[in-house]
């Protein structure tokens, strides 16, 4: 049952990341995120998105803390779940897709095609109007398949 909760917790992560990056990061709290899309995209300095770090990783951590230190049910499992996405959104967005890290530069497959295609066209925006593909690991299918069109 662990594992099903693992797998069900890392899924909807993809749901909340995209709400939270349409409604949130593109709404309320467009004065932390706006940086994101009009700075260089390095570590040094940080920009004020890396801030939504410490917010998306706090329900993860008091999942984790709830499930390992007070034994809550199924708390370990979804607090495991959130961080191996946030864990996979640090390596396809900061690392992949942003070069924050110099590696991946080379990956020819079509899904990261696909995904860094995507991130392009919603970065294209430099104001929290007209935003497009708000996910990140849930590529809209024509970005794929325009990829499988590159390829053939």
């Amino acid at each position: 049952m662990n594992v099903i909760i693992f797998i069900l917790s890392f899924l909807s992560m993809e749901f909340v990341a995209w709400f939270a990056h349409k409604y949130v990061m593109h709404g309320f709290l467009w004065y932390l995120h706006e940086d994101h899309h009009t700075g260089n995209h390095s570590f040094e300095p940080l920009e004020r998105n890396d801030f939504f770090f410490l917010i998306f990783a706090t329900p993860g951590i008091a999942c984790l803390a709830l499930g390992s230190l007070f034994d809550v049910p199924y708390c370990l499992p979804i607090g495991l779940g959130i961080t191996a996405y946030g864990f996979c959104y640090f390596l396809v967005h900061d690392i992949f897709i942003h070069q924050r890290i110099k590696w991946l530069r080379n990956s020819d497959n079509v899904y990261f095609r696909s995904i860094r295609k995507a991130h392009k066209v919603h970065h294209k925006h430099l104001t929290k109007e007209d935003g497009e593909c708000f996910g990140m690991l849930l590529v809209p299918f024509k970005y794929f398949k325009a990829e499988l069109k590159k390829q053939a």
